[in-house]
């Protein structure tokens, strides 16, 4: 069962967190913060929950945004005059305006005591924010859950874009009727499309096959393998809100009330083991990142995928310890790559999902309307100073361009040419040996 609330916007307070950061008596190192990075936000051992976000256009002057978290991520505690389990959230949205620089458009707050025993699922919380039709929007929602002191912080772009705009949809699973907010769906689900304010007599399908081409290496510039802007399949479909659907093939799935627009609601079957990858069929795609092309072959195509893909992992290390620490490692790294970077491919496919999971998550994260860019430190560099020695960063920067694409908001490309020594080789070396890459360690370099 979900829980849904309507957000109202209230001014809230916060506590301040005051950090106390020790110093060396030898060495001296820059402790002041930089309040413009957030690698945070990819780094789950910062985040405190998963959710999923969605936008929808309620009308012509507003969208309202869905934040959708499973109980199970919340903290609860006792600790209150009911003597009742409840978690306490602070939630606070914030709507910046692109098109006119990026400047603050609205805002909403509030705090809010969930109880464990009232519902069960998922708790969904409505947030009414002012969008107008023709502007780009990029919207910073922070939640924190208060009895931990955990905070996520998530970044949502869209554009309203009028009648064919994917934000006039709704999508509901069919048998619980609860609203969903991810638009990657099962094979076996079941839902309905709803689309209040269009009503069509007829919603066109467009089917696109699933794209499962590996990116270029960093150091590789080559011409970006794309989307092909022509379907496999057009359907039409009467149209009705209670309609069960189904979409058993992997792939891309558009809908438009127009069957000349390419625009409107997009759904996405990456798979029965997405996000999670946890048999081997779906556990072996993913090695291709270090493997040699013989090891590949050799893994698609075994009688016994399984025992292939723990003799691969152990022929790296030697030892079954470490074999499941590697993997543990690894396919972490291509879970939270699904999960931060899907966009009209599975995440672990992405330019980010590749550099995410043979690198790690980035040292540093800077953000703007065009795109991201990504720091790993480098092997510190003493220089000395009078009688003092400092220690200086120094920072491989890897740079994304955020691509228009009317199938996700979410598509960023490695600007390859930015980067011209990106250590890759080294990488792929060292977790053939089994090891996990750290290029801040001055022994990963030689």
């Amino acid at each position: 069962m979900l829980k849904r609330f309507n957000v109202n916007k209230t001014a809230l307070t916060a506590a301040a967190i005051i950090l106390v950061l020790g110093s060396s008596c030898s060495i001296q190192q820059k402790s002041a913060t930089d309040t413009k990075d957030l690698s945070y936000i990819y780094n789950p051992a910062k985040n405190g929950f998963k959710p999923d976000i969605s936008v929808f256009n309620e009308d012509a002057e507003t969208s309202v945004l869905s934040i959708g978290i499973p109980r199970s991520q919340f903290q609860f505690s006792e600790a209150n005059p009911e003597g009742v389990a409840k978690a306490s959230v602070l939630l606070s949205v914030k709507l910046y305006d692109n098109t006119l620089g990026g400047i603050l458009a609205d805002t909403a707050q509030f705090k809010y005591d969930l109880s464990r025993d009232e519902f069960g699922g998922a708790y969904i919380f409505h947030v009414p924010l002012k969008a107008y039709e023709g502007k780009s929007y990029s919207v910073e929602t922070k939640i924190i859950d208060l009895i931990r002191q955990r905070t996520v912080q998530t970044f949502t772009d869209f554009e309203r874009t009028g009648r064919y705009s994917k934000l006039n949809y709704k999508i509901r699973d069919y048998f619980s009727g609860n609203e969903l907010q991810s638009n990657v769906i099962k094979r076996d689900q079941y839902i309905n499309i709803l689309a209040p304010s269009l009503q069509p007599d007829t919603l066109w399908l467009f089917y696109y096959k699933a794209v499962k081409e590996l990116p270029a290496p960093p150091s590789t510039v080559l011409p970006e393998v794309t989307l092909s802007p022509e379907p496999e399949m057009i359907i039409p479909l009467a149209y009705s809100d209670t309609l069960p659907m189904m979409f058993p093939k992997e792939g891309i799935y558009l809908f438009s009330p127009d069957s000349l627009i390419r625009e409107g609601l997009v759904l996405f079957n990456f798979g029965s083991d997405h996000p999670t990858m946890t048999s081997p069929e779906t556990m072996i795609p993913p090695l291709a990142y270090f493997a040699t092309p013989e090891e590949m072959d050799t893994l698609l195509t075994a009688e016994k995928p399984k025992l292939a893909l723990d003799q691969f992992w152990l022929h790296r290390t030697g030892s079954i310890e470490r074999s499941k620490e590697l993997i543990r490692i690894y396919y972490n790294r291509t879970l939270f790559s699904n999960y931060y970077f899907s966009s009209y491919k599975a995440g672990w496919l992405t330019d980010r999902g590749m550099i995410y999971i043979l690198y790690g998550p980035p040292d540093k994260l800077y953000k703007n309307t065009e795109g991201e860019s990504w720091g790993y430190r480098k092997p510190p560099v003493k220089s000395r100073w009078g009688s003092k020695y400092t220690v200086a960063d120094e920072f491989l920067w890897f740079n994304f361009r955020k691509q228009t694409s009317v199938f996700t908001d979410n598509d960023f490309v490695l600007n390859r040419a930015s980067t011209p020594i990106s250590y890759w080789d080294i990488a792929v070396a060292k977790w053939r040996e089994g090891k996990v890459f750290r290029l801040d360690n001055p022994e990963e370099l030689k």
